[in-house]
Protein backbone atom coordinates (compact mmCIF):
# COMPACT_ATOMS: atom_id res chain seq x y z
CA UNK A 1 0.00 0.00 0.00
CA UNK A 2 0.93 3.30 -1.20
CA UNK A 3 1.71 5.26 2.11
CA UNK A 4 2.38 2.79 4.80
CA UNK A 5 6.05 0.87 5.38
CA UNK A 6 6.06 -2.00 7.52
CA UNK A 7 9.13 -3.71 9.64
CA UNK A 8 9.16 -7.09 10.69
CA UNK A 9 10.83 -7.22 13.73
CA UNK A 10 13.84 -10.46 14.25
CA UNK A 11 15.65 -10.16 17.35
CA UNK A 12 18.34 -12.61 15.87
CA UNK A 13 19.85 -9.69 14.10
CA UNK A 14 19.04 -7.13 16.88
CA UNK A 15 15.88 -6.06 15.44
CA UNK A 16 13.47 -6.12 18.38
CA UNK A 17 9.74 -4.45 18.68
CA UNK A 18 11.41 -1.50 20.75
CA UNK A 19 15.11 -1.36 17.69
CA UNK A 20 12.43 -1.37 15.17
CA UNK A 21 9.71 1.45 16.97
CA UNK A 22 13.16 3.60 18.00
CA UNK A 23 14.23 3.86 13.84
CA UNK A 24 10.25 4.29 12.91
CA UNK A 25 9.92 7.61 15.59
CA UNK A 26 12.80 9.26 13.92
CA UNK A 27 11.27 9.05 10.35
CA UNK A 28 8.47 11.24 11.91
CA UNK A 29 5.63 9.39 10.75
CA UNK A 30 2.09 10.07 11.14
CA UNK A 31 0.67 7.23 12.83
CA UNK A 32 2.65 4.12 14.15
CA UNK A 33 1.04 0.69 14.87
CA UNK A 34 2.64 -1.28 17.32
CA UNK A 35 2.07 -5.27 17.23
CA UNK A 36 2.31 -5.49 20.49
CA UNK A 37 3.61 -4.13 23.54
CA UNK A 38 5.62 -6.55 25.39
CA UNK A 39 8.16 -4.59 28.03
CA UNK A 40 8.97 -1.60 28.81
CA UNK A 41 11.10 -0.50 26.51
CA UNK A 42 8.75 -0.71 23.87
CA UNK A 43 6.22 0.87 26.11
CA UNK A 44 8.13 3.59 27.40
CA UNK A 45 9.10 4.37 23.31
CA UNK A 46 5.61 3.77 22.05
CA UNK A 47 4.27 6.16 25.08
CA UNK A 48 7.39 8.64 23.69
CA UNK A 49 5.98 8.79 20.17
CA UNK A 50 2.55 9.21 21.40
CA UNK A 51 3.69 12.22 23.46
CA UNK A 52 5.46 13.60 20.81
CA UNK A 53 2.22 14.40 18.66
CA UNK A 54 2.30 10.42 16.76
CA UNK A 55 -0.67 8.53 16.69
CA UNK A 56 0.35 5.30 18.25
CA UNK A 57 -2.06 1.87 18.17
CA UNK A 58 -0.40 -1.32 19.92
CA UNK A 59 -2.50 -4.21 21.45
CA UNK A 60 -1.73 -5.57 24.75
CA UNK A 61 -3.39 -9.01 26.12
CA UNK A 62 -5.77 -8.09 29.27
CA UNK A 63 -9.45 -9.57 29.67
CA UNK A 64 -11.27 -6.20 29.58
CA UNK A 65 -9.86 -1.97 28.76
CA UNK A 66 -9.84 -0.66 32.09
CA UNK A 67 -7.15 -3.70 33.24
CA UNK A 68 -4.88 -1.84 30.12
CA UNK A 69 -3.87 0.64 32.53
CA UNK A 70 -3.20 -2.22 35.31
CA UNK A 71 -1.16 -4.13 32.50
CA UNK A 72 0.73 -0.58 31.87
CA UNK A 73 1.84 0.13 35.58
CA UNK A 74 3.10 -3.56 35.66
CA UNK A 75 5.47 -2.97 33.16
CA UNK A 76 6.66 -0.35 35.16
CA UNK A 77 5.03 2.90 33.07
CA UNK A 78 4.62 5.81 35.51
CA UNK A 79 1.07 7.19 35.60
CA UNK A 80 1.67 10.63 34.80
CA UNK A 81 3.44 8.80 31.14
CA UNK A 82 0.16 7.00 30.39
CA UNK A 83 -2.48 9.87 31.68
CA UNK A 84 -0.80 12.13 29.44
CA UNK A 85 -0.54 9.86 26.09
CA UNK A 86 -3.60 7.50 26.53
CA UNK A 87 -6.67 8.70 24.84
CA UNK A 88 -9.11 5.42 24.91
CA UNK A 89 -8.43 1.81 25.34
CA UNK A 90 -10.77 -0.84 23.30
CA UNK A 91 -10.75 -4.53 24.40
CA UNK A 92 -12.29 -7.31 21.70
CA UNK A 93 -13.17 -10.54 21.53
CA UNK A 94 -14.09 -12.90 17.87
CA UNK A 95 -17.52 -14.70 18.58
CA UNK A 96 -18.75 -16.73 15.87
CA UNK A 97 -21.14 -16.09 13.57
CA UNK A 98 -24.60 -17.77 13.11
CA UNK A 99 -24.68 -19.36 9.48
CA UNK A 100 -27.07 -17.54 7.29
CA UNK A 101 -28.28 -20.47 5.40
CA UNK A 102 -29.29 -22.31 8.67
CA UNK A 103 -30.21 -19.95 11.05
CA UNK A 104 -33.31 -20.69 13.23
CA UNK A 105 -35.13 -19.81 16.47
CA UNK A 106 -33.46 -21.40 19.67
CA UNK A 107 -35.58 -20.13 22.02
CA UNK A 108 -35.69 -17.02 24.55
CA UNK A 109 -33.01 -15.98 27.00
CA UNK A 110 -33.12 -13.47 29.91
CA UNK A 111 -30.20 -10.56 29.29
CA UNK A 112 -28.56 -9.04 31.85
CA UNK A 113 -31.17 -6.05 31.43
CA UNK A 114 -34.04 -8.26 32.41
CA UNK A 115 -35.03 -8.43 28.94
CA UNK A 116 -36.95 -11.30 27.01
CA UNK A 117 -34.46 -11.66 24.00
CA UNK A 118 -35.31 -14.28 20.78
CA UNK A 119 -32.10 -16.07 20.38
CA UNK A 120 -31.14 -18.11 17.49
CA UNK A 121 -28.62 -20.88 16.46
CA UNK A 122 -27.33 -22.67 13.59
CA UNK A 123 -28.68 -25.88 12.40
CA UNK A 124 -25.61 -27.29 10.49
CA UNK A 125 -26.21 -27.46 6.78
CA UNK A 126 -23.46 -28.44 3.83
CA UNK A 127 -22.57 -24.33 3.60
CA UNK A 128 -21.52 -23.94 6.46
CA UNK A 129 -19.95 -28.25 7.10
CA UNK A 130 -22.46 -28.57 9.35
CA UNK A 131 -20.66 -26.39 12.20
CA UNK A 132 -23.91 -24.13 12.38
CA UNK A 133 -20.84 -21.05 12.35
CA UNK A 134 -20.16 -19.33 9.07
CA UNK A 135 -17.31 -16.78 10.00
CA UNK A 136 -16.03 -14.47 13.24
CA UNK A 137 -17.11 -10.53 14.19
CA UNK A 138 -15.87 -8.97 16.98
CA UNK A 139 -17.46 -7.85 20.54
CA UNK A 140 -15.48 -4.58 21.76
CA UNK A 141 -15.50 -2.53 24.95
CA UNK A 142 -14.54 0.95 24.48
CA UNK A 143 -13.27 3.05 27.10
CA UNK A 144 -12.23 6.54 26.99
CA UNK A 145 -9.54 8.45 28.62
CA UNK A 146 -11.92 11.07 29.72
CA UNK A 147 -10.52 14.07 32.64
CA UNK A 148 -12.08 11.72 35.36
CA UNK A 149 -10.54 8.75 34.48
CA UNK A 150 -7.00 10.45 34.38
CA UNK A 151 -7.51 11.52 37.83
CA UNK A 152 -8.19 8.26 39.17
CA UNK A 153 -5.15 6.85 37.43
CA UNK A 154 -3.18 9.50 38.91
CA UNK A 155 -4.26 8.04 42.07
CA UNK A 156 -3.41 4.41 41.45
CA UNK A 157 -7.08 3.10 41.54
CA UNK A 158 -7.42 -0.12 40.30
CA UNK A 159 -9.00 -1.85 37.30
CA UNK A 160 -12.30 -2.20 39.37
CA UNK A 161 -12.59 1.80 40.09
CA UNK A 162 -11.95 2.49 36.60
CA UNK A 163 -14.68 0.01 35.35
CA UNK A 164 -17.30 1.28 37.84
CA UNK A 165 -16.12 4.68 36.42
CA UNK A 166 -16.51 4.36 32.66
CA UNK A 167 -19.52 2.07 32.94
CA UNK A 168 -21.55 5.19 34.79
CA UNK A 169 -19.91 7.42 31.56
CA UNK A 170 -21.42 4.58 29.18
CA UNK A 171 -19.03 1.92 28.84
CA UNK A 172 -20.94 -1.16 27.55
CA UNK A 173 -18.53 -3.99 28.47
CA UNK A 174 -17.97 -6.94 26.35
CA UNK A 175 -20.82 -9.03 27.06
CA UNK A 176 -23.25 -6.22 27.01
CA UNK A 177 -21.86 -5.58 23.76
CA UNK A 178 -22.46 -9.89 23.10
CA UNK A 179 -26.10 -9.20 23.95
CA UNK A 180 -26.36 -6.42 21.33
CA UNK A 181 -25.22 -9.39 18.80
CA UNK A 182 -27.61 -12.26 20.09
CA UNK A 183 -30.54 -10.01 19.76
CA UNK A 184 -29.63 -9.13 16.57
CA UNK A 185 -29.42 -12.99 15.36
CA UNK A 186 -25.68 -12.58 14.64
CA UNK A 187 -24.38 -15.34 17.55
CA UNK A 188 -25.46 -17.31 20.04
CA UNK A 189 -26.23 -16.95 23.73
CA UNK A 190 -23.33 -19.77 24.38
CA UNK A 191 -21.07 -18.29 22.23
CA UNK A 192 -21.15 -14.83 23.93
CA UNK A 193 -21.01 -16.61 27.36
CA UNK A 194 -18.12 -18.75 26.26
CA UNK A 195 -15.68 -15.45 24.99
CA UNK A 196 -17.02 -13.70 27.89
CA UNK A 197 -16.41 -15.71 30.87
CA UNK A 198 -14.42 -13.08 33.19
CA UNK A 199 -17.43 -11.04 33.53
Amino acid sequence: MDGINQIHVNPQIGLTFAAGLRHIVRQDPDVIMVGEIRDRETADIAIRAALTGHLVFSTLHTNDAPSAITRLTDMGVENYLITSSLVAVLAQRLVRVICKHCIEPAGTAISPEGDTVETYRGAGCPECHGRGYASRMGIFEMMDVTDEIRKLIMANEDASVLTRVARRNGMRNLREDGWRKIRDGVSTVDEVMRVTQEF
